[in-house]
């Protein structure tokens, strides 16, 4: 069984030292086994090798049972594993899914991956959810979700929607939160690489949290 071997390969190759460092980077809110990440692909790539068809066909409650471990490596490879095997292939269904990966477990560490990758994939492949998962998710009470609206064309480049990201930015450029003001200019930034001149008028044109604005900007002036 998947899952079985995946943890076991892991318990092989515990760090008590790497854990111990890693827990305390994420504020003490996930356990480790304490594998960094290179060490974990590769065992993740070699287990899933071993049990192909079973990933393959059941990767869905594979990725929510893995989910409900506490070890932080586990919830990385389930986010890594839903990418891999539905990118391109997503079903209109999986928004559900990437709710629950966004709102479970939720960290900067994992969200940002799945905003970026796997929202901003599915949103790719439906088009037409776009307006309606980002009222509805600008909307919620979940902050993770939230910042998921700023972050998910992180890797559209030329094909951003400007007048989209400018507007979700715009929407929460007064709040408190350091998540959102951090996500506000980590996007702006990135768009800027594609379209310096028009991030630096919005920037100049629209009251930013002072972090937004100093993210925004670190690479034009």
């Amino acid at each position: 069984m998947f899952i079985e071997d995946l943890i076991k390969a892991f318990d092989l190759h515990r760090n008590a030292e790497n854990a111990f460092h890693m827990k305390a980077y994420m504020r003490n809110k996930f356990d480790f086994f304490g594998i960094k990440a290179t060490e974990r692909r590769r065992i993740l790539r070699e287990v899933i090798i071993e049990n192909r068809s079973e990933v393959r066909n059941d990767f869905r409650s594979i990725v929510e049972a893995l989910y409900q471990y506490p070890q932080r490596e586990l919830h990385l490879c389930a986010m890594e594993i839903f990418f891999s095997f539905a990118e391109n292939r997503f079903e209109r269904q999986d928004l559900k899914q990437i709710e629950f990966l966004i709102c479970t477990n939720s960290w900067w560490d994992t969200v940002d991956y799945i905003a970026k990758h796997i929202l901003g994939s599915f949103l790719k492949q439906f088009p037409d959810l776009v307006e309606a998962v980002l009222e509805r998710y600008s909307n919620s009470n979940d902050l993770w979700l939230k910042r998921s609206t700023i972050l998910f064309q992180l890797g559209y480049k030329n094909n951003t929607d400007k007048s989209l990201l400018f507007n979700q930015c715009q929407k929460f450029s007064d709040s408190k939160e350091f998540f959102l003001q951090k996500a506000i200019g980590w996007a702006l930034r990135e768009y800027a690489r594609i379209n310096p001149e028009d991030v630096l008028n919005f920037v100049n044109s629209h009251d930013l949290k002072p972090l937004s604005k100093r993210e925004a900007i670190r690479n034009i002036i």
